[in-house]
């Protein structure tokens, strides 16, 4: 694929790939070139989503989502999809999963709709609620739930793993060890997350890169009732993924965890190790659409790239293990 991950923009002022709207095909086209005469052309389509894909589209109560359904009458094991600090919805993400045989629930908590604009405050019984109605669908096997997220979003699948025993699996990629402050910035409340009304401890800004971590901040993924799969990058320039995800592992080895954890660990990957797309993998300074700050998100375009390679059919073979029949 390194004809694809490779692929530079024609302007420098492009700070990074973006897909075609509306799950189109992405179409290549290439020329062989001998001097100014053309010897040879091919194209080739990326598909980001399979024939049969259903959409359902969720507006119930305060819950903003779209549900992805794979074709076929089966109970399909159901997947719910979190979002990182960008908010809006996740969609190409379930849409990978539901193309892959899984009934994913994209799912939106902040800068969505009527949702808030922040991620602040926002309460975990929002996310019960989203399983609740995952479990009641007839297309979803109830019993074989998982959830995945990303950057911030693997903070919260990692939380919600260890609160919701209906949760029998957890992909975090990029993920924290602890709960974060609310983003970006000054913020009231300043903490991200609430239950029963009280917001959650949170790591101080300042303790990112030291060892002054409040305990009462660290997510307690030992209580969760299924594997985990961690995935980063050792070059990740947000947040040091790669040590918090080996803090995690060394924690449940700590507290004797009864499932299988794996971490997938790259090298020369950043923020977006693991990503399950094959896109032209070059990328400048982005702006986060929340916070409005340039954020760099590290790795080579080489070592993202191979990152995506290996992960994604490892995750689609963790998922299917997982969550598959007794």
């Amino acid at each position: 694929m390194g004809l694809i991950w490779s692929m530079m923009p024609e302007s420098h002022k492009t700070a990074r790939y973006q897909p075609p709207r509306n799950f189109g095909p992405q179409t290549i086209e290439f020329r062989l070139m001998r001097g100014n005469t053309q010897l040879a052309a091919a194209s080739m389509q990326q598909i980001p989503i399979a024939d049969g894909v259903e959409r359902v589209t969720l507006h119930d109560g305060a819950l903003r989502g779209m549900l992805f359904l794979p074709p076929g009458k089966d109970r399909h094991p159901g997947v719910l999809v979190l979002g990182g600090s960008e908010g809006g919805m996740p969609a190409r993400r379930a849409a990978w999963l539901a193309s892959h045989g899984f009934a994913a629930l994209a799912l939106a908590y902040f800068r969505y709709d009527d949702l808030p604009k922040e991620l602040a405050g926002i309460p975990l019984e929002y996310f019960g609620q989203a399983l609740n109605w995952m479990a009641r669908r007839p297309e979803i096997a109830s019993d074989r739930i998982a959830v995945t997220g990303v950057s911030r979003g693997a903070e919260l699948a990692l939380q919600l793993g260890s609160m919701y025993p209906v949760i029998k699996a957890v992909v975090a990629y990029s993920p924290a060890n602890a709960r974060n402050p609310a983003c970006c910035g000054f913020t009231s409340p300043p903490y991200a997350w609430t239950w029963n009304g009280t917001g959650l401890a949170f790591r101080p800004v300042r303790s990112m890169l030291s060892q002054s971590l409040d305990m009462r901040a660290v997510i307690k993924v030992e209580l969760t009732e299924g594997p985990i799969l961690l995935i980063s990058g050792d070059s990740d320039r947000v947040w040091p993924s790669s040590s918090m995800a080996d803090s995690i592992v060394g924690r449940l080895k700590q507290f004797h965890f009864a499932h299988n954890v794996e971490h997938l660990k790259y090298a020369h990957a950043g923020h977006a190790a693991g990503r399950p797309e094959i896109v032209p993998a070059w990328q400048g300074m982005t702006t986060n659409p929340t916070s409005g700050r340039e954020v760099e998100m590290g790795g080579t375009p080489k070592g993202n790239a191979e990152s995506s390679l290996d992960a994604s059919g490892k995750v689609i073979d963790f998922l299917q293990q997982s969550l598959s029949a007794h």
